[in-house]
């Protein structure tokens, strides 16, 4: 998706550290990934009710 190497995610690892601090860091995480997966399933239910409002004839 990104095309990150490790290099880059190692930096990006040890900027996380100096600006949240190890602390944090379990915490911000945990809170980015509820975020993504609300995300998913928000955007699964709106493609199913794209699809299911597509196969519903028109009523003209």
């Amino acid at each position: 998706m990104f095309n990150l190497g490790f290099g880059e995610l190692t930096l990006v690892l040890i900027i996380a550290l100096i600006i949240f601090g190890p602390g944090k860091l379990p915490e911000v995480g945990k809170a980015l990934g509820k975020a993504i997966s609300e995300f998913k399933s928000a955007s699964r239910d709106i493609q199913k009710e794209l699809s299911e409002a597509a196969r519903e004839p028109e009523n003209n």
